[in-house]
C-alpha cells in the first residue's frame, strides 16, 4: 500500500478543489425539486464544474457515462442519470460528485430530501450525515484507520441500520481513487496509522435495512437488496496536526 502524504502546496491545490466542490453541491442542492430529471441535474453540475475551469472527474471513469452519479430512494450510490427519471415529492435523491482542479481531485457526497418527506426517511439522511461526523472525530494523527471505520459502524448501527460493505472510501489526491481503502465498518487490524499531509474520501452508505446490496443490468447502479431507503454522505478530509480539515464543506467564507 502507498498513501501519498500531500505537500504544502499540494493541500493548497487539494483545498481549491474541494472548495470549488463544495460551491457545485450547494449549487446543486437549491435545484432538487419535485419535477426535475436526474440528466437535468447531471447537465447543471458538468456546467458549474466546466465553469469553474475544471474537468468532472467521474464522466468517463472506468465507463461511466456522466458527471454527477444521482442515486433515487433504494439506490445506494453510482445511480446514472436519464431525462426519463424524474423525481418525485417524497423521494431521497444522493448526489455524489468530484471535479478536478490542476491535477488534483476532489468528492463529496450528499443526501437531498424531495420536497417533503417521511420523518424515516429523514432520520436516516442525519443519521448518516452524523455517522460521518462520528468518523471524523479520529481523523487525526495518530489514530488508526480502524477508529474511524468503528465509530461510524457504532454511530449506524446504533439506529438499526445496514452499514453498507461492499463499497468503501479511499484516498485521494493526484488520483480520485488511491490508497487506503476506508471501510465504514471494524476490521480485525487497524489499518494505517493516520499522518499529517493524507486526503481521505471518507463516506458511510447507509440503508435503513439490511447492508446488502446488488448492482443493476447497467454494471454501475448499486441498489439495497430489500428495497429500503439508502443515504450517502461524504468529504474530502485532510489530516493536520490537530482537527481534519473538511475540504469539501461548502461555508460562507
Amino acid at each position: 500500500m502507498s498513501v501519498t502524504i500531500k505537500s504544502a502546496k499540494e493541500i493548497e491545490l487539494m483545498r481549491e478543489s474541494g472548495r470549488l466542490l463544495g460551491i457545485v453541491h450547494r449549487e446543486l442542492e437549491k435545484a432538487i425539486k419535485p419535477g426535475i430529471s436526474t440528466k437535468e441535474i447531471d447537465r447543471l453540475g458538468e456546467q458549474l464544474i466546466r465553469s469553474m475551469g475544471c474537468v468532472p472527474n467521474f464522466l468517463n471513469y472506468n465507463g461511466y457515462p456522466a458527471s454527477i452519479c444521482v442515486s433515487v430512494n433504494d439506490e445506494v450510490v453510482h445511480g446514472i442519470p436519464s431525462k426519463h427519471r424524474i423525481l418525485q415529492e417524497g423521494d431521497i435523491v444522493s448526489l455524489d460528485a468530484g471535479l478536478i482542479y490542476k491535477g488534483y481531485h476532489s468528492d463529496a457526497a450528499r443526501t437531498h430530501a424531495v420536497g417533503a418527506i417521511a420523518p424515516e426517511a429523514q432520520k436516516l439522511i442525519d443519521v448518516t450525515r452524523q455517522s460521518f461526523f462520528e468518523g471524523i472525530k479520529f481523523a487525526k494523527a495518530g489514530c488508526y484507520l480502524f477508529d474511524i471505520s468503528r465509530a461510524i459502524w457504532e454511530y449506524a448501527h446504533s439506529f438499526g441500520y445496514g452499514v453498507v460493505e461492499d463499497l468503501v472510501g479511499h484516498g485521494i489526491g493526484t488520483h480520485l481513487h488511491e490508497d487506503p481503502q476506508i471501510p465504514n465498518f471494524p476490521q480485525r487490524r487497524k489499518g494505517i496509522k493516520l499522518m499529517p499531509g493524507m486526503t481521505l474520501a471518507i463516506e458511510p452508505m447507509i440503508n435503513a435495512g439490511r447492508p446488502d446490496v446488488a448492482w443493476l443490468d447497467d454494471d454501475w447502479t448499486v441498489v439495497t437488496e430489500d428495497g429500503s431507503l439508502s443515504a450517502h454522505y461524504e468529504n474530502t478530509v485532510l489530516i493536520t496536526e490537530g482537527e481534519p480539515e473538511l475540504l469539501t464543506l461548502y461555508e460562507e467564507r
